[in-house]
């Protein structure tokens, strides 16, 4: 049986993630980004960017954002939202896709440019947790 999820205040979590952004650390780059998703259980978590002098070693905001979630008790990703340093909406990278994808799954809901898009829709026959129990 499924339960829906409630909808999402996508404007609470754009604030959320433009909070985020502004705490992010680019001075290589110079593109800060925020992130921020609902979770299963109501709680609103939200990393930013993290950039390092060993380019290679920089963490994107979903990092900090799965980090969160994790700290604070865990639970499934619902409704996720990524913003860059104007505040406009961004899509996830492939590696944060994934990151995702274990916490929120192919139901996980992205805010993108392109509308409201599932992870399935982004993220298509992706490789899960599902095939490591196999």
């Amino acid at each position: 049986m499924t339960t829906a999820l409630p909808e999402a205040d996508w404007e609470t979590l754009r604030v959320a993630a433009r909070e985020a952004m502004s705490r992010a650390y680019a001075p290589y780059s110079g593109y800060p980004v925020g992130a921020a998703a609902r979770v299963d259980d109501g709680r609103t978590v939200s990393g930013c960017n993290v950039e390092n002098a060993s380019f290679g070693l920089g963490l994107c905001a979903e990092c900090g954002l799965v980090s969160e979630l994790q700290a604070t008790g865990g639970g499934r990703l619902t409704h996720f939202v990524c913003v860059d340093g104007l505040g406009e909406c961004l899509v996830p990278c492939g590696r944060c896709r994934q990151l995702l994808f274990e916490f929120g799954g192919p139901e996980l809901v992205l805010e993108t440019p392109a509308g409201l898009l599932t992870l399935a829709e982004m993220l298509p026959q992706a490789f899960g947790p599902d095939h490591l129990r196999k």
